[in-house]
This record gives C-alpha cells, sequence and structure tokens, in this order.
C-alpha cells in the first residue's frame, strides 16, 4: 500500500468512526486536545495522520488501534506470535513506517511497532504528544530523539522511557535509516 493510499484509508475510518459514534469534528478534535482544523486535515487524507493522534482517539473512544491503523479488529485473546517481518504494516509517512507486533491481539494494555526512519535531511521531523508512557529500544542505526527540550542520539542497543505526554520528534542520522522497537503504553 503507498503511502498516500494508507493516508486515505485511515482518513476514512476516522470519518466512519466519527459517524458511528455520532459525534462531530470538534467532539474529537476536544477529547484528543487538538484544534478542529487539525483533526479535518485528518480526516480529509490530506495530512499525515501522526501514530500518537490514532493511539489517543483509540483510547478515548475505547476502539482497537489496529482498527484504526489497519482496518481489521483484533480476535486472538489468549496470545498471538506474530513472525519476523510479518507484522501488518503501514507507511505513515514516506520517512516513516510502521510494523505491529500485536495486530491480532485484542483488548491490548500497549502497543508494541517496529518503527523504520529513513534519513531524510530535508524535513525538520514533526513533534508529536500522547498520554501514557513510550519505550524505545534502537534495533539498528542512530537516531536523534528530543523529549521536551532534551535532544539525545541514540546507537544500536540503547534505550529510552519518557512521559509521551511530552512533546518528542526523532530522525536518522548518519544518512542511514534507523529501526526501533517502540512500546506506546
Amino acid at each position: 500500500m503507498n503511502n498516500k493510499n494508507a493516508i486515505e484509508q485511515v482518513a476514512h475510518r476516522l470519518k466512519g468512526l466519527r459517524d458511528a459514534l455520532d459525534l462531530t469534528p470538534s467532539d474529537i478534535a476536544k477529547a484528543c486536545e487538538i484544534n478542529v482544523e487539525t483533526y479535518m486535515a485528518y480526516e480529509s487524507g490530506n495530512s499525515d495522520i501522526p501514530v500518537s493522534f490514532l493511539h489517543r482517539l483509540a483510547h478515548e473512544f475505547n476502539v482497537e488501534l489496529t482498527a484504526l491503523m489497519f482496518g481489521n479488529e483484533p480476535t486472538m485473546r489468549s496470545y498471538f506470535v506474530t513472525r519476523d517481518g510479518k507484522g501488518i504494516k503501514v507507511e505513515r509517512c514516506k520517512a516513516y513506517s510502521y510494523e505491529s507486533l500485536a495486530g491480532n491481539f485484542a483488548n491490548r494494555v500497549f502497543d508494541p511497532f517496529i518503527v523504520t526512519v529513513e534519513p531524510n535531511d530535508t524535513t525538520e521531523p514533526t513533534l508529536n504528544s500522547h498520554q501514557g508512557q513510550e519505550f524505545n529500544y534502537v534495533l539498528e542505526g542512530s537516531m536523534e530523539i528530543t523529549v521536551g527540550s532534551n535532544a539525545m542520539v541514540l546507537n544500536q542497543g540503547d534505550t529510552i522511557i519518557f512521559d509521551a505526554k511530552i512533546p518528542h520528534k526523532m530522525r536518522a542520522l548518519n544518512n542511514s535509516r534507523v529501526r526501533f522497537l517502540a512500546i506506546i503504553a
């Protein structure tokens, strides 16, 4: 699935959820602590939709993040195995792709992803924030992560955990892609 198509599909699911819950764009924006214009840009399919926003929306309205991101309701309740490289994948934007490692496990209390960030020296990463905590473990490459006003370099094997309400962003370093395990709780 190409990036534009993935964003349009997620946008379609946002509108469908809003309609199913009989909510206005203002209701969703208020609950997720964003402005209505930003929400409408997400729902239009013409703007990148951050995973942090989808996580917040899923939490606020008691829906599965997997359903919003990939269009599938999880069905497994006892356990779920994801084989190497076989997780459900989506490109959030041209530089970021996410592979869900628990996409078919229902009622998760955290969401694990393998995130791949391609080098992109021309675009400033976008700040994100969401409820809960985030844990990142660098599997390959190096990245700069900024949490609040603190910028740090993480290399292969390094980890960070932080309060995800603090605005944060990351970017690949050394003109190489970075892959990391991200656990959002």
